[in-house]
């Protein structure tokens, strides 16, 4: 397998940045659910189902493993996976969590895409805003779609990083919102192996959890629930067999 090269300085390094600056309007609307809105997003929706399918299982050869997990969870959850697909983690959690209809934390940038920044609100992305006040409008958001029963994606890595084998560095930031929420956390964890033909290796996406956080305060325990579910991506991870592209940092 021939191996492509990609250089780095920082564990955070998005190779994806086109270098504007992304915000969201003031009053944006984080929740949508006039009729209007969820006819809309039904369709869209569902679409979006037929065609992942199609482009997950023939792209990206993907399997997915422990989806049994996500579709007996009863009420809302946070699924947290590693970000190395640029177009499949959009439809990855969606497919492990089928038939629930899932919610995902994105960066402001992806509603600035040609055509598909403007389907994405529809198809549940929730942008992270760059004000307190943006902030919180976010949290009622993501706490609404939990108690009417929704699974969470979020990517804590943050950027995208094509066919990485391991686990980056990510802070504890993203697991205050199920420990205030008291709802549990999954992983769904991509891991790349070898296909008998082609070049590209096969995603095999994993499901682990309910993860519960542990401690006193919601310090501790959002640190217990980061620490449980790093420990079961990496474990994950250790299981890919191939290297599709090989990240080499840049010496200093």
């Amino acid at each position: 397998m021939k191996r492509k090269i990609v250089y780095y300085s920082s564990d955070t390094e998005d190779f994806y940045d086109d270098g504007r600056a992304h915000t969201l309007p003031e009053g944006y609307r984080f929740v949508r659910d006039g009729w209007w809105d969820q006819l809309l997003a039904a369709l869209i929706y569902g679409c979006a189902v037929v065609f992942s399918t199609v482009y997950c299982r023939l792209g990206l050869h993907l399997r997915i493993h422990g989806a049994k997990k996500l579709r007996r969870q009863k009420g809302g959850c946070f699924i947290y996976g590693n970000h190395t697909q640029p177009v499949g983690d959009v439809f990855l959690p969606a497919l492990a969590a089928f038939p629930h209809r899932i919610y995902t934390v994105v960066s402001p940038a992806n509603l600035d895409l040609p055509v598909l920044g403007r389907l994405l609100p529809h198809l549940g992305a929730l942008p992270l805003p760059g004000t307190l006040k943006g902030l919180r409008a976010l949290e009622d958001a993501l706490r609404h779609r939990c108690e009417t029963g929704h699974p969470i994606a979020i990517y804590p890595e943050a950027h995208v990083w094509s066919y990485y084998t391991g686990v980056r560095p990510f802070s504890t930031a993203s697991f205050y919102y199920p420990v205030r929420m008291g709802v549990p956390a999954y992983t769904a964890t991509a891991v790349y192996r070898k296909r008998p033909f082609g070049q590209k290796p096969r995603l095999e996406l994993y499901v682990d959890g309910p993860f519960l956080p542990t401690g006193e305060g919601q310090r501790q325990r959002a640190e217990s629930l980061c620490r449980q579910v790093r420990e079961a991506m990496e474990a994950r991870c250790a299981a890919s067999d191939c290297t599709y592209i090989e990240y080499r940092k840049r010496p200093t």
